[in-house]
């Protein structure tokens, strides 16, 4: 028999928009959910802080040799997801190759138009995983974790639209706080130091702008897009990941030899991978199994609070160690009514 609760797992394949999907209240628990809440909160903290931080120290660090590619990386880290899900459903039904080999024929290959349904918002995982390495290349770890907060608008907006959500008046009341304080934080302006202003990143700013400004538009559609097929199926979530990333794949590695097929021929796939750069692989690949067990023992406020969290934490890190980070008094004011906002989006009356 299947083992409880991990089959019925309901979340988005992508650890940056999951969160916004699913909704949730918060009854009483037991001591033991109230330690794994908690715990589930202090790890996705951990994880989109680590992951934001190292993919931006990985895409300046200066050192020997050719940087690696943002491409080869989105590539490894599906294929990486792809066997932490088939690990999961073989421990799901008690480590049985027969029943993993009859549930992988009777959902993937025997239902080929219900994996095809996937291509599409797979696709779009793909384009936008790759359009986080160019804004990291580009903007400070600080500057994009706000900004990419603009997410929780282009999914409130989806979500509307594509499942006739109604929002109430304090999520309405958040967005036009959200979009408020993301125009801040992009506002240019003296630093605290004085008039002369300093470059927030090695790359180009407007860039980076542009490619977390595609990414959110496009995570909001897929994330949308993937929730409409997930409350339409009682397929196991972790199938629905191993089909997203089989497309993730196929687009990934046309993604590879198209953009850097010519670097890939001089240098190879695994030009410029050391440790930091697998580090960031294999966190990018387990940030979706870290928002499913938010998902399942936390609720929107705390959700919030972690996110906020991250927030504060990149900030601190991007000033003091990574010393790329500029701060404003504007972005000040910015990042704090992009943190408000993000409580009172998940606020219940």
């Amino acid at each position: 028999m299947p083992k409880p609760g991990l089959s019925r797992l309901a979340t988005s394949p992508d650890s940056m928009e999951a969160s916004h999907l699913v909704s949730m209240s918060s009854p009483l628990v037991s001591p033991s959910k109230s330690r794994l809440k908690y715990m589930s909160l202090g790890v996705l903290v951990l994880q989109t802080t680590s992951l934001v931080l190292t993919m931006r120290y990985s895409r300046t660090l200066q050192g020997e040799g050719p940087r690696y590619l943002a491409s080869s990386a989105v590539v490894l880290a599906e294929l990486l997801k792809i066997l932490i899900c088939l690990l999961l459903i073989f421990y799901d039904h008690n480590f049985s190759f027969l029943v993993l080999n009859r549930v992988l024929k009777e959902e993937i290959l025997n239902k080929p138009m219900e994996t095809l349904k996937l291509a599409i918002p797979s696709g779009i995982y793909t384009l936008q995983n790759n359009l986080l390495y160019v804004a990291l290349s580009n903007l400070d770890a600080a500057t994009y974790q706000v900004t990419y907060q603009l997410k929780i608008l282009t999914t409130a907006l989806f979500s509307v639209s594509m499942l006739g959500k109604r929002l109430g008046l304090y999520q309405w009341l958040s967005l036009l706080i959200l979009m408020t304080g993301i125009a801040l934080v992009q506002w240019p302006s003296e630093s605290l130091d004085g008039p002369a202003p300093t470059p927030l990143s090695a790359g180009s700013q407007l860039v980076g702008v542009i490619a977390v400004l595609i990414a959110c538009f496009s995570s909001g559609f897929a994330g949308v897009y993937f929730e409409k097929i997930l409350k339409g199926t009682k397929q196991s979530v972790w199938v629905r990941n191993i089909q997203l990333g089989l497309f993730g794949l196929v687009f990934g590695l046309m993604g590879v030899f198209v953009y850097d097929g010519e670097r890939v021929r001089e240098s190879g796939v695994f030009q410029g991978y050391n440790t930091l750069t697998w580090t960031v692989v294999a966190l990018q690949a387990l940030g979706g199994l870290v928002i499913a067990a938010v998902i399942k023992y936390a609720d929107n406020i705390l959700k919030g609070f972690a996110t906020s969290l991250s927030i504060i934490l990149s900030t601190l890190i991007s000033y003091f160690w990574l010393v790329d980070f500029d701060p404003t008094s504007v972005f000040f004011l910015g990042a704090v009514l992009v943190l408000a906002a993000t409580f009172l989006y998940g606020y219940e009356a």
